[in-house]
């Protein structure tokens, strides 16, 4: 009788042990199958500048390889959740839910202050794409609105998601055009898709949001730019972000992670039709559209690196989060650890940090081509678009001003001699007019006869 209950003792201290060493093997808290250590990877999918963390990087299941590639005697499941924001991932980080994540500038510099805030700190660990004037991000109306400036913008209901970095960019074009961005405008706090349905139902006047959302609502005719966010000169990004916790414990296992996104970054750069067939395929966007990001001369250039122009361009925006009291002061120095990334890319993380994006180039994407053909001027696309139009899929072309991508038949053109020079929106498109003689806006049609 006596010796039971130390039978039963004894019994429970080995289980109490057995579930200790199962928790450990979690790539989170959560316990792993037998010897299985999962990571839980938030990513969004239709955010095309975080492909190399996602979308891509999924399909190319490379990350997978590299946990393969460990020989550390465990063996690893990789778990993809898909998120139309950043947000709910820095909600699920903060819970201990996702190890590591992707989102853009604003919403990483939340991420950084809940992790904080609620003794989950995280950590910016690389980027995935960027845009060193800010043409990630663009304000569009209704394709029939009469809206043509920011200006026009005052009184007007404009979605956005607040908290994003489609926000910071209205917020500070608002500013630049003296309208109060509070009062002067009524913002509709919407995610993206609601926010696109609410442009073409008439109840929001113009949408303010990210990639990839201004281009596909242009190639689908439901939208027209009315602000290049390349106007206000100022680096856009998306990045990697890991909980401290999860770094500390599995440096290993973040740098495989970066790893595999080194490898996702250049096959995208390697092959960037094939990637944007990829993308389109996983996410149902057209193929076209994600060429307009995440092409060989697109919106968004692809690199890990940790620049100081962009970790510059991010203290910038915590005053734009504060004024909206959506977080008060983030440390950003402690918040960007590129301990990881440098690791993970050795000698090449030098190369990395120094390389500047491709210079703007206009392209034709031929039908069934896996190649897209370049021309030295927008003038010279169109004379041949204007002979081969019908075989054509896409056609690109940079802004005049900004540099930023826009398709060909949804650009603002403008004539100027024999020169003809597109523009994303038609305030820029009107500058440039007045302050060159004899220049004139013309249609695309009138471009295309022009240079046939």
């Amino acid at each position: 009788m006596s010796r039971t209950p130390l039978r039963r003792t004894a019994a429970a201290t080995a289980t109490a042990g057995l579930l200790l060493v199962l928790a450990a093997c979690g790539g989170n808290a959560a316990a792993g199958d037998g010897g299985t250590i999962t990571v839980t990877v938030g990513y969004q999918s239709k955010t095309i500048n975080t492909v190399t963390a996602g979308t891509l990087l999924r399909s190319l299941g490379y990350f997978e390889k590299q946990l393969n590639a460990l020989g550390d005697g465990h063996s690893y499941k990789v778990v993809w959740q898909d998120y139309a924001t950043g947000a709910p991932i820095t909600a699920q980080m903060t819970a201990g839910k996702i190890d590591i994540g992707s989102m853009g500038d604003f919403p990483l510099l939340i991420n950084a202050a809940r992790g904080k805030q609620l003794g989950r700190p995280t950590h910016l660990v690389s980027v995935t794409g960027y845009n060193l004037r800010g043409g990630l991000n663009t304000i569009v109306t209704a394709p029939d609105s009469k809206l043509t400036s920011l200006k026009d913008l005052k009184g007007k209901k404009v979605s956005t998601s607040v908290g994003s970095a489609a926000d910071g960019t209205l917020v500070r074009a608002l500013k630049r055009a003296g309208i109060d961005p509070e009062k002067g405008i009524e913002k509709l706090n919407q995610q993206p898709a609601v926010g696109a349905s609410a442009l073409s139902a008439g109840s929001a006047d113009a949408l303010s949001q990210f990639v990839a959302w201004p281009g596909l609502l242009a190639y689908q005719g439901k939208a027209k730019a009315l602000y290049d966010g390349a106007e206000l000169n100022l680096p856009t990004f998306h990045g990697v972000t890991a909980r401290q916790d999860f770094a500390k414990k599995r440096p290993s296992v973040l740098e495989a992670f970066l790893k595999a996104q080194a490898q996702a970054t250049d096959y995208l750069n390697a092959h960037p039709v094939a990637a944007a067939e990829k993308v389109a395929k996983a996410t149902g966007l057209p193929a076209e559209v994600v060429y307009l990001y995440n092409g060989a001369n697109g919106i968004s250039t692809f690199d890990p690196a940790l620049k100081p122009q962009l970790v510059s361009a991010l203290k910038q925006d915590v005053s734009i989060l504060k004024a909206a009291k959506l977080t008060g002061d983030v440390d950003v120095d402690a918040f960007v650890d590129d301990q990881y990334v440098k690791k993970a890319l050795g000698a090449t993380y030098d190369q990395k940090l120094s390389a500047a994006p491709p210079p703007a180039t206009s392209e034709v994407w031929t039908k069934d081509a896996d190649r897209t053909q370049t021309f030295a001027s927008a003038t010279e696309l169109l004379s041949y678009l204007a002979t081969h139009g019908d075989g054509v899929r896409a056609a690109y072309v940079p802004d005049a001003t900004t540099g930023t991508l826009w398709f060909a038949d949804k650009a603002v053109w403008v004539a100027e001699g024999t020169q003809l020079l597109p523009f994303v929106a038609p305030s820029t498109a009107q500058t440039y007019v007045d302050t060159h003689s004899g220049a004139r806006v013309v249609t695309y049609s009138e471009a295309l006869e022009a240079a046939s």
